[in-house]
Order: structure tokens, then C-alpha cells, then sequence
């Protein structure tokens, strides 16, 4: 047969010390709401700025250098990446594959004829074809060809286009570009001369550069620059997220260059990451203390009714009995507190998305299920802290 608690609550001495119990609740709802609103920021900024942006195989693709100091002018094998900087990259988990963007060792001069009055001294580079965004079917070389296949960055056609009007030049659009026959003459040592001839295959959003294949690039570098290493100055880094903040850490950290522009958003992130992470950490301390508090409470209620406790025991009540029957009674007022905290976050990322957000599509009015499931666990964690206290006062009447 069920004994009732409900004779056995009046022989505690409940009313006692009121103020920290209600301060307790405050501090708890309070604590609950930052702890809350926190999460729920933490991952509007994640769908905000992290990125589930059209990105092409969804990876982000940046290329790095050395930061060039005053230290470091003139020493050419310090601003280059070697195989250890090169693997060590590749080993980080945020880094899902490197390529060395190694350019030209010896002077390169480009003309396009009579078609195009116009030469000038220009770099090649070439990297592994994975990292490039368009590369035709075409864009081979072996030795003993005179024509190169090239990858030409769109934003350089774009740059030509704009000074061309100036020297009297014609503009050009994509197709004509890619018509347009260049001649590309090489230059190595002792008057060492050649000449290939040489057509856009395809434009490249991704890399700005101008891209021949690397057996070119690596027969050439040997032949007119007489040299078989070649160190790059550039690496690309095929990463799923530019705009982590681990991987701008530790670009910081090693004081590598990169396009700010490509990773403006993920400093950005960073900074409100880490003051909603502070919110949250001091949200949690503020329900850890206010946890404290009521406890607290809960020793000045028991030792209020010592005698009555006391003789509830000797009358043959289980301490365990007890101990969740005395606990049980504080469930509503958690459950209230938390559901409130609860309603009033709902309530800001409603009005978040709304309002300052002018509903865009990255977001939900509604709560994620990590903020209810971290709710739960605040009621749970309330519930057995509360149960666990009045035990082992209770134990100890005993």
C-alpha cells in the first residue's frame, strides 16, 4: 500500500529563509535564459557565416604565402614553402587536401601578333589539375610540342579589358579570348630562346593565375631555368569551411597571407563566437550558483525540521522514501522556471529572424533541438542535484 507525502509536508518547515529560495529561482531562470540564448546564437552565426554557401564540390579553395618582412627580403628560400610546411598543412584536420602553385624560374615574354599589338613580360604557374575549377580535356603537353594549352584567371580577361581602351587595344569577350592565339617565348641562360604558341582552353574563376600543365612547367623550369625543385610561393588549400575559425587560428598563428576577402566572415564568426561562448559559460555559472544557493535552502529547511525528520525515521520512513518525496515537490517550480526561460528564447529568435534577420532563408523562427535538449538537461541536472542534497542530509540524521 502507497504511504501519502501529503500528511508529511506540513512537518517541514518550508517557509523558512524564503528569500534565498526565490532568489535561487530567479538566479536559475536567469542563468537558464543566457545559457539558452547563447546556443541558440551560437548557431544562428554557424548558419549565418558557416557556410552552407555555393561553393563548387561544396569545399572552399584559398590560396596562402609567407608573409614577406623586412627580414625576410631577399631571402628567397624563406618565403618559399618547403616539404615539411607542405605537410604539415596537409596534416591538420581542417585541411582536406594542398597543392604548390609553382611558378616560372626563368623570363617568360607573351604576345598575341598582329591580331593583338601587345606583349608583355608575364608569369606561368601550375598546380595540380583537382584544385582547378575548369580543365578541359585538352589541357595536356608533352615534350616536342610547340603548342600549350592555357587556363587563363577570369578576373585577369576582366583587368585587360579594363586598361585595353587606353593602349588602343580591342576588348574581348570569353569566346574571342579563347579564339585568340598567343606566343609565349621562353628565355634561359647563354641567349637559350624558344617560342610556342599558345590558347586560352578555359577561364577560371577560382585561380588568379595563368595556368599551363605542369609537365610543361617542370620540363621548362629544368630547361631554360636550370632548375628541377622548384619551391612554390603559393600554396592552394582545398578546405570545407575557408571561414573556420581553426583554420584562420593557426594561418595566424604560422603568419600566413591569405585573401582577407575570402575570409572576412570567419573573423567576423570568430568574435561573435566567442563573446556568445562567453555568455554561455557565464550563463552556466550563474545556474551552477544559483543551484547553490538553493541547496542551501535545502540544509536550512532540514535542519529547521531536524526533530520531525527524525522522528519520521525512527517511525520506520525510508531515508531514499523521503529524499524523493522532499525533492519531488520543487519538480513544478523547475519545470515552470526552465519553460519560462524557454518561451522567452523562443520569443527573441522569433523576433530575430523577423525582424533583424528580415526572415532570410539560412534561418528558423523555431528553437534547435540542441537549445531544448540542453533545457532537458537543465531540469534533469536541477532535478537530481535537488534529490541528491536532501539524500545526504538525510543520511545523515540517520
Amino acid at each position: 500500500m502507497a504511504v501519502s507525502f501529503k500528511p508529511i509536508r506540513t512537518l517541514l518547515q518550508t517557509g523558512t529563509n524564503t528569500g534565498s529560495r526565490w532568489f535561487s529561482y530567479i538566479g536559475l531562470g536567469i542563468g537558464v535564459l543566457l545559457l539558452l540564448c547563447s546556443i541558440q546564437m551560437f548557431i544562428n552565426i554557424q548558419q549565418l557565416l558557416g557556410g552552407e554557401n555555393q561553393r563548387k564540390e561544396g569545399y572552399d579553395f584559398i590560396s596562402i604565402s609567407k608573409t614577406i618582412t623586412n627580414e625576410t627580403m631577399g631571402q628567397l628560400e624563406k618565403n618559399l614553402f618547403n616539404e615539411n610546411d607542405i605537410k604539415e598543412i596537409s596534416s591538420k584536420p581542417f585541411v582536406q587536401g594542398v597543392s604548390p602553385l609553382v611558378a616560372n624560374r626563368f623570363r617568360v615574354q607573351l604576345s598575341a601578333g598582329e591580331i593583338i599589338p601587345f606583349s608583355t613580360d608575364m608569369f606561368l604557374e601550375t598546380l595540380d589539375n583537382t584544385f582547378i575549377d575548369t580543365v578541359p580535356p585538352n589541357f595536356t603537353w608533352k615534350e616536342g610540342q610547340d603548342y600549350i594549352p592555357i587556363v587563363f584567371s577570369s578576373d585577369f580577361l576582366e583587368i585587360y579589358n579594363v586598361f585595353a581602351p587606353g593602349y588602343g587595344l580591342p576588348q574581348l569577350s570569353e569566346a574571342t579570348a579563347s579564339q585568340v592565339m598567343v606566343y609565349i617565348t621562353c628565355y634561359g641562360a647563354n641567349g637559350l630562346q624558344q617560342t610556342f604558341r599558345g590558347s586560352i582552353v578555359a577561364l577560371s574563376d577560382r585561380v588568379n593565375s595563368i595556368i599551363v600543365p605542369k609537365t610543361f612547367l617542370d620540363w621548362a623550369n629544368m630547361k631554360f631555368g636550370n632548375v628541377h625543385d622548384v619551391k612554390a610561393s603559393r600554396l592552394y588549400i582545398k578546405t570545407k569551411d575557408a571561414n573556420n575559425p581553426d583554420f584562420l587560428s593557426y594561418l595566424q598563428q604560422k603568419n600566413y597571407k591569405v585573401n582577407k576577402d575570402k575570409t572576412k566572415f570567419g573573423r567576423v564568426k570568430q568574435v561573435l563566437q566567442g563573446i556568445f561562448s562567453g555568455l554561455g559559460i557565464f550563463g552556466m555559472l550563474v545556474v551552477i550558483l544559483a543551484l547553490m544557493l538553493f541547496s542551501f535552502y535545502l540544509q536550512l529547511m532540514i535542519a529547521r525540521s531536524k526533530d520531525n525528520l527524525q522522528l519520521l525515521l525512527m517511525l520506520g520512513y525510508s531515508p531514499n522514501w523521503l529524499s524523493k518525496n522532499v525533492s519531488k515537490q520543487f519538480i513544478p517550480v523547475y519545470i515552470l522556471v526552465v519553460l519560462t526561460a524557454l518561451v522567452f528564447t523562443e520569443g527573441m529568435q522569433w523576433a530575430f529572424h523577423h525582424f533583424a534577420m528580415f526572415d532570410r532563408p539560412e534561418l528558423s523562427s523555431l528553437l534547435h533541438w540542441s537549445v531544448l535538449t540542453t533545457a532537458l538537461f537543465l531540469i534533469g541536472l536541477s532535478l537530481l542535484t535537488n534529490y541528491r542534497m536532501v539524500k545526504k542530509l538525510l543520511y545523515k540524521l540517520v
